[in-house]
C-alpha cells in the first residue's frame, strides 16, 4: 500500500474518531431535551441523509436486493435493535451526566467482543484471555461498589455494540449499506416517538431555539460523516495501525466526563478503570503477537 494512501487513510481515521469524540459535546447542548425524543429525532434525519448518499452512490439497488433474503432481513432486523440500544443509551448517559460511564462501556466492549468469540463462535482461549476476563471482572466489581449498584449503563453500552459489531460481520453488505438498513429499519417506530412528542411542553417542537433546532437536524449528518470518513480510512489503513485508534473515543469522553463536565472521580473508580486499562493493554499486545505469528 501506497505511503501517501495509508496517511490520508490514518487523517480520515483522526477524523472520524475525533468526530465520534466531539459527539458527546454535540449531544451535551441538547440536554434540556427527552434521550428517546432525540434518538427519534437522529434516526430519521440518518435515514433522509443515509438514503441520499445511497442515492447519489448507486448503492441503493444493491441493499434493495439484499434485503429480498430473508436471513439477512433477520440479521439487519437484530442488529438495528442493538443499534437503538446502544445510541440510546449513550444519549441517555451523556445529557443525564453518566460521560465517564460511556468512556467505560466503550473501553469494555472489546473484552466483550472476545467473550462473543469464545462463547459463539468457539474460538480457543489462552491464558492471556482469562487474565483480561478476570481483570474487567475485578473492574465491574470494585466499579458497583463505587457506583452503588453495577455499572448498567457501560456494560449495556458495551454488549450492545459488541454485538452489533458481531452481527455486521455477518452480512456481506459495506457498513454504509448495512447502516442505512438498520435505519430504515428502525425509522417508523422513530417517527411514532417523534409525534408522541409533539405535543409535550419540553419536546423539541414546542422549546427548541433556532441553534437547537439545527442541531436536532444535522444530527443524521453527524452520524453519516464518521462513518463515511471512517469507511475510507478502513480501505487504506492496515487494521494493526487502526485497531488501537479506536480507543481515542472513549479516552476523549473519559477526559470530558472528568476535566470538562466534572463527573465525580473517586479512588475506587480509578482504580476500577485502571483494572480496564490494564486488561485493554494485555488484549492489545496479545492481540499484535496473534498478528505477527499468522504473517
Amino acid at each position: 500500500m501506497p505511503k501517501s494512501s495509508e496517511r490520508s487513510g490514518i487523517a480520515y481515521a483522526f477524523g472520524a474518531y475525533i468526530t465520534w469524540g466531539f459527539l458527546t459535546i454535540y449531544w451535551k447542548f441538547l440536554k434540556d431535551f427527552n434521550a428517546f425524543e432525540l434518538i427519534g429525532w437522529r434516526i430519521v434525519t440518518s435515514a433522509v441523509v443515509l438514503l441520499a448518499i445511497l442515492l447519489y452512490n448507486k448503492q441503493l439497488r444493491n441493499l434493495a436486493a439484499a434485503l429480498r433474503d430473508k436471513r439477512v432481513r433477520k440479521i439487519i432486523g437484530v442488529a438495528s435493535i442493538m443499534l437503538a440500544i446502544n445510541w440510546t443509551t449513550y444519549v441517555w448517559a451523556v445529557v443525564h451526566d453518566h460521560v465517564l460511564e460511556t468512556a467505560l462501556g466503550y473501553f469494555i466492549a472489546p473484552i466483550f467482543t472476545m467473550l462473543i468469540g469464545f462463547i459463539v463462535l468457539r474460538e480457543p482461549v489462552r491464558n492471556s484471555h482469562r487474565i483480561i476476563i478476570f481483570l474487567a471482572s475485578i473492574a465491574i466489581a470494585i466499579l458497583t461498589y463505587s457506583y452503588g449498584q453495577p455499572p448498567w449503563r457501560a456494560l449495556l453500552i458495551a454488549s450492545s455494540w459488541s454485538v452489533y459489531g458481531f452481527l455486521k460481520k455477518k452480512i456481506k453488505l459495506s457498513s454504509l449499506e448495512s447502516l442505512s438498513g438498520e435505519v430504515v429499519a428502525l425509522t417508523l417506530p422513530a417517527i411514532g416517538l417523534v409525534v408522541v412528542t409533539f405535543d409535550r411542553t419540553d419536546s423539541v417542537v414546542n422549546m427548541a431555539s433556532g441553534i437547537e433546532w439545527l442541531l436536532v437536524l444535522f444530527t443524521g449528518l453527524m452520524t453519516a460523516i464518521p462513518l463515511l470518513m471512517f469507511g475510507a480510512a478502513s480501505r487504506r489503513v492496515r487494521l494493526s495501525v487502526l485497531g488501537p485508534m479506536q480507543y481515542l473515543v472513549p479516552t476523549f469522553n473519559f477526559l470530558l466526563g472528568w476535566l470538562v463536565y466534572n463527573e465525580e472521580l473517586n479512588a475506587f473508580r480509578v482504580l476500577g478503570f485502571a483494572f480496564v486499562w490494564v486488561g485493554l493493554a494485555i488484549f492489545f499486545i496479545d492481540s499484535l503477537k496473534s498478528t505477527k505469528t499468522n504473517n
